[in-house]
């Protein structure tokens, strides 16, 4: 059974990718904090744009901390180019208040700063649980996603990327990274900043012994979670030659693995499902899951690794 499932805890929602007026947000941290909050979720990561045009900001989200609600310290990092010219967008969670600013004055690469690799091995090496941003929206290549050695996850899905751009899919780059032997999760996100419809669109559900930041953070870096527009995944067990899958309401459950390995099954309101493994499933190092419900609302496992 994949290790989510059956960690000790329960699950905890929360939204890893958002942004408030500090940067290029609409709203004022304290607001953001709230809104997330009433809505139900038990924690978030405000992650302003560590560039010098805002001062290089971690925001200090401590004091909207409450005995149900909490916040993991963040930013999304920028330095160095990618293979497009354009600067790299990384996301890193749980990062110290002091961690050092690079030389990024604005949104554009600089000669001599940090490449983008640099300031993600750096942001882990300080603590943090770092995720390749929103690759299709950054046009990112598979060789810039290759050189980014110390990401713990790659952004598969971004809310407003998708609300914005129709850009908000990280699925080819991670596959691709999994087929090459690369052993990632899977994060779905908001990238919210509340200046269009934005937020509370896509999250992860963490398998927490408790709703602390240090908790949530290890369960991150452990992959104890899945990533989700709605759906619930309850078990995904996989045995030699089938996936076992415990959802909510479904109508579709799918099992991806390397290259063009996928079963499906199809059916209304599924709970649960035993989809036998074909050949290219059996052989695939790897198998994640995706359920859609009804809505066309997807939810996806992280990898589980044979």
């Amino acid at each position: 059974m994949i290790d989510t499932f059956t960690a000790p805890g329960r699950f905890f929602r929360g939204n890893l990718h958002t942004h408030s007026n500090v940067s290029d947000g609409l709203l004022p941290p304290e607001e953001v904090c709230r809104r997330y909050a009433a809505e139900g979720y038990d924690f978030i990561a405000l992650t302003d744009h560590f560039v010098g045009r805002y001062g290089y900001p971690i925001v200090d989200t401590t004091a909207y901390r409450t005995d149900r609600f909490t916040t993991i310290l963040g930013a999304e990092l920028h330095s160095g180019a990618q293979a497009n010219g354009e600067l790299w967008h990384i996301l890193a969670v749980g990062l110290p208040a002091d961690f050092a600013p690079g030389n990024a004055p604005d949104f554009k690469p600089v000669e001599g700063q940090e490449t983008g690799p640099e300031i993600a091995a750096r942001a882990v090496a300080a603590g943090a649980f770092v995720a390749i941003a929103h690759p299709q929206w950054s046009g990112l290549t598979l060789a810039d996603a290759r050189s980014l050695e110390a990401a713990h996850a790659v952004e598969v899905y971004n809310h407003g990327c998708r609300v914005g751009c129709d850009r908000a899919d990280g699925f080819a780059i991670a596959d691709l990274l999994l087929t090459e032997g690369r052993r990632l999760s899977l994060v779905a996100t908001d990238d919210a900043h509340f200046t269009e419809p934005d937020h509370f669109g896509g999250w992860v559900m963490v398998k927490a012994a408790e709703n602390s930041p240090e908790a949530l953070l290890a369960a991150l870096k452990a992959g104890h979670f899945y990533s989700t527009e709605g759906p619930e995944l309850r078990s995904v067990a996989v045995t030699g030659d089938a996936v076992e899958v415990e959802c909510s309401a479904a109508a579709t459950i799918i099992v991806q693995g390397r290259g063009a390995a996928a079963v499906a099954c199809h059916g209304g309101s599924m709970t649960r499902a035993r989809l036998p493994l074909d050949a290219r499933c059996a052989a695939s190092p790897w198998l994640r899951v995706t359920v859609v419900d009804a809505a066309g609302r997807r939810a996806w496992s992280n990898p589980h690794w044979r």
